[in-house]
């Protein structure tokens, strides 16, 4: 009996579950065919169905990290200071979801060096990611909550800081737990709107 197209996507989204339990748990470095077949149960023959080669697994895996990062829940209470510090709260590794999610971006930085196409692509993602703070900077600027200024170089700072606070949120969950990483945050936007 032939396959339909719906056991065809059924199997995609199993492949793509494991795919991600395989970054989460053994990151990038340990995203291979053996590693997803075995935590989908299946032989690599199947999974070669998918994907004939371990790249075509590396682009499938970012493009399933960027679509679960572009559709999780973003948090929205205020316009101005509040709608930058939403944006920033929504980068920090808060939640474990949030924190597999981060383990996997910085675990695929190693990857993106290596790769002209991928150095490319995250450059890309990162000037988007600036663009839209940048918005928000502006709107708090005019709302008089920021002092004036360049607020393209204001998003350059907050993008650095904030990542800055997620790989050392990763690398040590204890000096940097959830309440801490906010602190700070708290701490480094109090900076700004403070008068030079």
């Amino acid at each position: 009996m032939p396959r339909t197209k719906g056991d065809h996507e059924a199997r995609r989204r199993d492949v793509s579950t494991a795919v991600w339990q395989v970054m989460a748990t053994r990151g990038f470095a340990g995203l291979t065919l053996r590693a997803v077949a075995a935590e989908l149960g299946a032989s690599t023959g199947l999974l070669t169905h998918y994907f004939p080669t371990k790249h075509a697994l590396v682009e499938y895996a970012l493009d399933l990290l960027e679509q679960r990062t572009v559709s999780r829940p973003r948090r929205r209470t205020g316009e101005g200071l509040a709608a930058l510090r939403d944006a920033l709260l929504d980068i920090l590794p808060l939640t474990p979801e949030a924190t597999d999610s981060n383990r996997i971006w910085v675990c695929s930085w190693d990857t993106a060096l290596t790769d002209p196409a991928l150095s490319s692509d995250y450059a890309r993602k990162y000037a988007q990611g600036r663009d839209r703070l940048t918005e928000r900077v502006s709107a708090a600027q005019e709302l008089g909550e920021l002092p004036p200024g360049d607020p393209a170089r204001t998003a350059a700072g907050a993008q650095a800081f904030v990542l800055g606070l997620v790989v050392q949120a990763l690398l040590d969950p204890a000096a940097f737990p959830p309440r801490r990483q906010v602190e700070l945050l708290d701490d480094y936007l109090a900076s700004l709107t403070a008068s030079p």
